[in-house]
C-alpha cells in the first residue's frame, strides 16, 4: 500500500478483501460527473466536488466506487458473473470529518441467485468490521426498497405519488412530508380561474387550446420553451397529485408498514401477516424477502441478532432491492453499507439487464471505532 494516510489495517484489509474472491479494480480518482449527478441521489449530489475540462465536459472527484465500477465493467466488456472489490479516497463534502476519506468494498455483478448473493453481501460486510472493528457489539439493520415499491403500487396511488414515495424512501422527514400531504391534500394553489375551470372539469383537449391562445396572444412562441401540449400535461399530472387522498384504510395500512421494526427472525411472519391485515398482494416481493432470509440463515447467520426496519432505506436512488447497514461504536457509528442496485447496470450503459449488489466499509470511522475499543 502506497496511498499516504492509509489506516494501520489498509494490509490486512486488502488481504481479507482477496480472499474474498473479488479482483481488485484500480479507478481513477477524476470521474465524468454525468453518472453521479443522474443517479446517485441528492444527498450526493450536493456533496460533490465539481470542476470542468478545457472541453467543459463536468468532471468531478471521485464521490463513490459503485457507480465508476459498473462503468469500468461495462467498457470492459467482460462476462458475469463477476465480483470486484476496491480500497480508495472518495471525496464528499461533509459537515463533520474529513473531505476525503478511504472507502473499501465489494461489488458483485450478475450473480443470477440474487437471494444468495444478498446474503453474501451482509454476510461479508459483518465478517470484515467484525475483523477490523473487533470488541463492540455490531448493529445490523435491514430494509427492502422492493417491498416498500410493492406496498405502495398495492395502494393504488397514481404513478406520479408512487415515484415520489419510492424517491424519498429512507429520507423519514420527506417521507413523512408526502404522507402528510395524502392524508390532507394543498389544492390552495393559486389558479387562472379559467386554467381552473379546464382543470375541474379534466378538459385537456379545451385546456391546450387556451394556452396555446393565450401564448399567441402575449407573443410568447410556442417554440421558445415548452408547448401548449407539454404545459397541459404538467398542469394536469400536478393536478391529480395536488389533489389526490389517501383513504383512511390505505393511509393507516402505509403508517402501519412504516413502524413494522422486528429482529430478522420474526420478519416473513410480521411482513405476511401486515399484507393479509391490509388486503395487499405483495407475494412476489415476499418471496423474493423470505429466500433472502433462507440465504442468510444458510452462511449461519443469526436472524435474531439483525433487524428489519419496513422504513429503512439508504440515500443513494439506485437501490432496488435489499438495503443493509452495520453500525458499532458508543457513538452507532455506521461502519459499512449497500445494497441491491438491479438498474443500475442497464442506465450506465449495459446490453442486458444485470443483476447487482455491493458494500462499502467506512474507514476513517473503523478506526475511530478501533481506537476507542
Amino acid at each position: 500500500m502506497t496511498q499516504a494516510g492509509l489506516p494501520t489495517f489498509a494490509d490486512e484489509l486488502a488481504l481479507a478483501l482477496d480472499a474474498l474472491e473479488a479482483g481488485r479494480v484500480d479507478i481513477p480518482v477524476i470521474q465524468p460527473a454525468e453518472p453521479f449527478l443522474d443517479m446517485a441521489g441528492e444527498d450526493l449530489r450536493r456533496r460533490i466536488f465539481l470542476t470542468e475540462s478545457e472541453t467543459g465536459e463536468s468532471l468531478c472527484l471521485r464521490p463513490e466506487f459503485t457507480i465508476p465500477v459498473c462503468r469500468a465493467h461495462i467498457a470492459e466488456s467482460v462476462g458475469t458473473p463477476r465480483r470486484y472489490s476496491y480500497l480508495g479516497k472518495v471525496f464528499r463534502q461533509r459537515r463533520d470529518g474529513a473531505n476525503e476519506f478511504f472507502q473499501a468494498g465489494v461489488e458483485d455483478l450478475g450473480e443470477p441467485d440474487e437471494a444468495r448473493a444478498d446474503a453474501r453481501a451482509v454476510s461479508d460486510a459483518r465478517t470484515l468490521v467484525s475483523s477490523f472493528a473487533p470488541g463492540n457489539a455490531l448493529t445490523v439493520t435491514i430494509g427492502d426498497q422492493s417491498v416498500f415499491e410493492a406496498v405502495v403500487a398495492g395502494l393504488g396511488l397514481p404513478a406520479g405519488w408512487q415515484k415520489r414515495l419510492i424517491h424519498a424512501f429512507g429520507n423519514e422527514q420527506a417521507l413523512n412530508a408526502m404522507i402528510a400531504r395524502l392524508a390532507s391534500p394543498d389544492e390552495s394553489a393559486a389558479l387562472d380561474d379559467t386554467v381552473a375551470g379546464f382543470l375541474a372539469a379534466g378538459d385537456a383537449s379545451g385546456l391546450e387550446k387556451h394556452i396555446e391562445s393565450v401564448m399567441e396572444a402575449t407573443g410568447y412562441s410556442t417554440h421558445a420553451s415548452r408547448s401548449p401540449a407539454e404545459i397541459t400535461a404538467r398542469l394536469m399530472d400536478k393536478q391529480a397529485l395536488a389533489s389526490t387522498r389517501l383513504s383512511p384504510d390505505a393511509l393507516d395500512a402505509l403508517k402501519t408498514f412504516l413502524a413494522l421494526d422486528v429482529p430478522l427472525d420474526r420478519a416473513a411472519e410480521t411482513l405476511a401477516a401486515f399484507a393479509s391485515s391490509a388486503g395487499l398482494d405483495i407475494r412476489s416481493a415476499q418471496t423474493s424477502f423470505e429466500a433472502r432470509l433462507d440465504a442468510l440463515s444458510e452462511r449461519g447467520e443469526d436472524l435474531s441478532s439483525i433487524h428489519w426496519r419496513a422504513a429503512f432505506g439508504r440515500p443513494l436512488d439506485y437501490y432496488t432491492g435489499l438495503v443493509f447497514e452495520i453500525a458499532a461504536g458508543g457513538a452507532n457509528l455506521v461502519l459499512a453499507g449497500g445494497g441491491r442496485y438491479d438498474r443500475l447496470m442497464a442506465l450506465l450503459g449495459a446490453q442486458a439487464p444485470i443483476p447487482a449488489v455491493g458494500f462499502s466499509l467506512w474507514l476513517d470511522r473503523i478506526e475511530t471505532v478501533r481506537a476507542g475499543s
